[in-house]
């Protein structure tokens, strides 16, 4: 079994090898990208309506002082989304928002698994994707990587 580790799966269509070796480096970006596009997309709603807005349903949360965490949470989306886009401190922002969907899915448990009825299931989705995006870094198209410096 220890032979297959780090060996490349054999190709599905072989004759497609030279575009394989094109698309699988950006497989990574790929991926990065859209995770950042989402907590851009939604941490945006916060700035549009300022994190005041999110007072009351963080208090009711049991969130308390309230406006530190709403803070939080636009800073995590917003500015972690970009970043993870940029692939710039990329390992800082993953991680920051994969705790940020650790306490929504604890949260959210109660309700059970489908998103649906209120569940877990997207934030316990996007936190092992975020989660697997701090172990891994930016990588090679990052700008971590290209200042040479990932947290």
């Amino acid at each position: 079994m220890s032979e297959t580790i780090g060996r490349e799966p054999k190709l599905v269509v072989p004759a497609l090898k030279s575009f394989y070796d094109f698309a699988i480096p950006l497989a990574w970006p790929v991926i990065r990208i859209a995770v950042g596009w989402n907590l851009l997309v939604h941490g945006w709603g916060k700035v549009t309506r300022g994190p005041s807005a999110y007072i009351g349903p963080f208090t009711e949360m049991g969130f308390d002082p309230a406006l530190p965490w709403a803070w939080g949470g636009l800073i995590i989306e917003f500015v972690g989304g970009i970043a993870l886009i940029l692939g710039l401190f990329t390992r800082f922002f993953a991680a920051a928002a994969a705790i940020e969907m650790l306490i929504i899915t604890v949260i959210y448990w109660k309700s059970g698994f489908a998103w649906l009825n209120r569940g877990y299931e997207y934030t316990l989705l996007w936190g092992l994707v975020l989660f697997a995006i701090a172990l891994r870094g930016g990588g090679p198209y990052s700008l971590d990587r290209k200042i040479g410096k990932e947290l």
